[in-house]
């Protein structure tokens, strides 16, 4: 039985809790929250044994064998290592870190103290995603030669919210610009080139951004997130013989159209299970008990490359935190 923590108790917390408790194999065995009485009712929602009013009597808690990070961004290289350096596994919320360097020392520790470490980056394991990368490896569209995928909500203005607030790690690059591009290099690899361009808000993070990238087989993706407005949230990749639709939302749908040309389109449902976190929990608790310290469908060097990427988009539109 794999006895999870959970650090940061939000809305994605809860939902990451309701798929938990679904698990085979899978308890959630603590909670930890800056507010003793939140996290009282989070454990007793969950059914929990333990809360804490602290993270690091959480991470002090010899029962529990991996913690699930939920904080803010700015946070998560903090969190993260708390548990590692405390002896326990980890499965951190997107973006991994702020930035390489940190995503670097948190892999690094991991390794040197032989603990599982996974980036829970739910969409790479979402069912619909791994059909399009099967869709992809049957050649059913041909070579691909250019992707287009945007992301966009109308955000609160709120400068207090955690997308607003710089020392948040705000901006919607971090909270939804990295799931076009990771779309982009689950298919198509690293990019070799990449151009960006961006609407900063006074606080000095990007309420916009457009992305162009270039990939080794001369594909590219064009790319956008946004705050500003609700876009159509879909990623289309085109391929010599035709294209494949990811409907919205694309991160996580459940509905995949196949159109080839001069045949009929085709339609295909996917629907995932619960919230839809109950698949990369499943991967977790398989790689824990198999021994593994990273998961080979979403690796450290996935992580490192869209890290690195997400510091050059942001060093090209002028956003440091």
């Amino acid at each position: 039985m794999i006895k999870f923590g959970i650090i940061g108790l939000g809305k994605i917390a809860h939902k990451f809790a309701q798929d938990l408790i679904t698990v085979d194999g899978c308890i959630l065995q603590a909670v930890g929250s800056r507010e003793l009485t939140k996290a009282k009712d989070f454990a007793t929602s969950y059914k929990a044994t333990h809360y804490y009013s602290s993270y690091e009597e959480l991470v002090a808690d010899p029962t529990v064998d991996i913690v699930y990070i939920a904080t803010p961004h700015a946070l998560h290289f903090n969190h993260t290592m708390l548990c590692l350096q405390a002896g326990k596994a980890v499965i951190c919320e997107k973006p991994f870190a702020m930035n390489l360097k940190e995503v670097e020392i948190m892999i690094n520790t991991a390794r040197e103290k032989q603990l599982f470490l996974m980036e829970a980056l739910w969409t790479r394991f979402i069912p619909s995603t791994l059909q399009v990368m099967e869709l992809m490896d049957q050649n059913t569209i041909g070579e691909v030669h250019s992707i287009q995928a945007n992301f966009g909500y109308l955000a609160t203005t709120d400068p207090s919210s955690r997308l607003m607030a710089k020392e948040l790690g705000g901006g919607s690059l971090l909270d939804i610009g990295i799931y076009p591009i990771f779309i982009s290099m689950l298919l198509l690899g690293t990019p070799i080139e990449t151009k960006c361009i961006a609407q900063l808000t006074t606080t000095g993070i990007d309420q916009h951004c457009a992305m162009l990238m270039k990939f080794k087989n001369g594909a590219t993706a064009t790319l956008e997130s946004s705050f500003l407005s609700e876009t159509s949230n879909t990623a289309i990749i085109f391929g010599s013989k035709g294209k494949i639709i990811m409907h919205a939302p694309f991160h996580h749908t459940e509905k995949i159209t196949v159109e080839i040309l001069d045949k009929k389109p085709y339609t295909m449902r996917i629907p995932y299970i619960n919230n839809g976190y109950v698949h990369e929990i499943e991967e977790v608790r398989n790689c824990i008990l198999s021994g593994q310290l990273q998961s080979h469908q979403m690796s450290h060097p996935h992580s490192y490359e869209l890290i690195k990427t997400l510091d050059l988009i942001r060093s090209q539109i002028n956003v440091t935190y």
